[in-house]
């Protein structure tokens, strides 16, 4: 008879839930179970395939820190290299056996002892839920009038249909943000006209990349301290720029090289000018590529710097009145970061859903544990994003958080772990005073860093080693226990 009710569930095989199932196994919780929708591990790294897809974080970064990888082939490690990184770690960790592919959670509710979830694949039971769904995972679509009726080829970046040919096609690309930078140069050789909406110029840096001599990965893989070294360094470049986030003025210095580099690589003034922003640098998720800018300036590439208003039939219709007749359509645009699925499906004991406590500002206490829903713990949760850092230092924080919960409440017999609503509304109080300082608010751009209601519930206002100690660090003071 198939396990259906275990100790500790967690809902997803991504970087998040991984980890999640690496650290709690080392802490002695065998009890345990990963629940992925796929057919396979690696969350956005198996979904996102489009061409050029890569990390904008240095590889050193892009790792747990109990699993340094020495191989990684270039300074910013491409899709397939992370996606096998991860696949690698489950195994050495001995996870992968513990994933349950194809088993979709519809509904997690609270029943005031254990979490009960329908899914796919029948019911399962749970002491504790560890939701490692993440934000970058369900792609957004803008609703267009007459994209249903588009007689064309359309799909996300994310979804990318790898079946159709762009040989000689014309294709839209609407948004321009972090995916699209990457894909865009790929594709312009290959297509008959690019036409490329932007709704907001982006700031681009150049990107330091370049390929790992087989030479130094040797000498990685041979003295682990040089490779702790080696993460130190770029942790402290990245550390570096983040102090900038928290003083905007020495963004605007940056913003120079960003200048510098448009300038040489767009010489027509008229170009240049629809991709010069005019907010302060990192306002936006920070941009490098050292082949958009180029890709752009092609004879068969044009930049309507204008957001699309409809679509009638082939032509894509420009808020500016252009119009453009197009063979296929790809959606750079993104994903349902604030709005994440998982918060329309997991529910308190009063049937009600994170969704209807958020009001579409999304809240948690040290980004992890939300008032109202026990034994909960949401890993990559609101209020945590950085600007400059790698996601695997925030994960890494809060999994300390966790799993110092998880282990107390499996060995201290407690049948409940609920934060107390005033320690998460003073969390939240703390970082929104702290936000208005900061490029992420005073930046003059609009982001998907602001939700519905015009708040900020994604970003981090402090720096990372204040992450570390205070996501990462449980304190039961904080929490209401429920003993038997």
């Amino acid at each position: 008879m198939e396990q259906r009710h275990f100790a500790v569930l967690v809902v997803g095989a991504g970087a998040s839930g991984l980890g999640a199932a690496i650290r709690l196994g080392q802490a002695g919780v065998g009890d345990l179970a990963v629940l992925e929708k796929a057919g396979a591990l690696g969350g956005t790294w198996r979904d996102n395939t489009y061409p050029g897809c890569a990390c904008d974080v240095p590889s050193a970064l892009y790792s747990y820190s109990f699993a340094p990888n020495p191989g990684w082939t270039r300074a910013f490690a491409g899709q397939a290299e992370i996606r096998a990184y991860l696949a690698d770690t489950a195994a050495r960790f001995g996870v992968t056996d513990k994933i349950r592919y194809g088993v979709e959670v519809t509904r997690a509710q609270w029943n005031g002892s254990r979490w009960e979830l329908e899914t796919s694949r029948g019911p399962y039971t749970a002491r504790i839920l560890v939701a490692g769904t993440g934000p970058w995972h369900e792609p957004l679509i803008p609703d267009l009038p007459g994209l249903a009726g588009f007689p064309g080829e359309v799909f996300h970046s994310a979804r990318w249909n790898h079946d159709y040919d762009l040989t000689g096609k014309r294709v839209a690309v609407i948004g321009t943000g972090a995916s699209a930078v990457q894909f865009v140069p790929r594709i312009v050789p290959r297509v008959g006209r690019l036409h490329l909406f932007q709704r907001t110029a982006q700031w681009v840096l150049p990107k330091p990349d370049h390929p790992v001599p087989g030479a130094e990965r040797f000498l990685l893989r041979r003295f682990p301290a040089l490779q702790r070294a080696v993460r130190g360094a770029e942790y402290g470049a990245m550390e570096a720029l983040g102090f900038g986030f928290r003083h905007p003025w020495l963004l605007r210095q940056v913003q120079k090289i960003g200048l510098a580099h448009l300038r040489l690589a767009v010489r027509d003034p008229a170009l240049r000018r629809a991709l010069t922003p005019d907010y302060t640098l990192g306002c936006k998720r920070l941009l490098m590529s050292n082949a958009y800018y180029p890709s752009l300036t092609r004879s068969h590439v044009d930049v309507h710097p204008t957001a699309v208003r409809s679509l009638d039939g082939r032509r894509v219709v420009g808020a500016d009145g252009s119009v453009s007749e197009v063979d296929a359509i790809i959606f750079g645009t993104g994903f349902h970061i604030l709005d994440m699925p998982v918060s329309s499906r997991v529910f308190d004991r009063d049937g009600r859903s994170l969704d209807d406590h958020w009001k579409g500002s999304p809240q948690a206490y040290a980004g992890t544990t939300v008032a109202g829903f026990p034994n909960l713990y949401l890993l990559l949760g609101p209020s945590l994003g950085t600007g400059h850092s790698s996601a695997f230092t925030i994960l890494e924080a809060q999994l300390r958080h966790t799993v110092a919960a998880v282990t107390r409440t499996l060995r201290s017999g407690w049948t409940s772990v609920s934060v107390r609503p005033q320690a998460q509304a003073a969390f939240n109080a703390e970082v929104q005073a702290a936000l208005p300082g900061t490029v992420y608010q005073s930046g003059g751009c609009s982001s998907y860093y602001t939700d519905v209601n015009g708040r900020n519930s994604f970003s981090w206002p402090f720096s990372t080693g204040r992450l570390r100690a205070r996501v990462g660090s449980f304190d039961e003071a904080d929490y209401d226990i429920g003993r038997e």
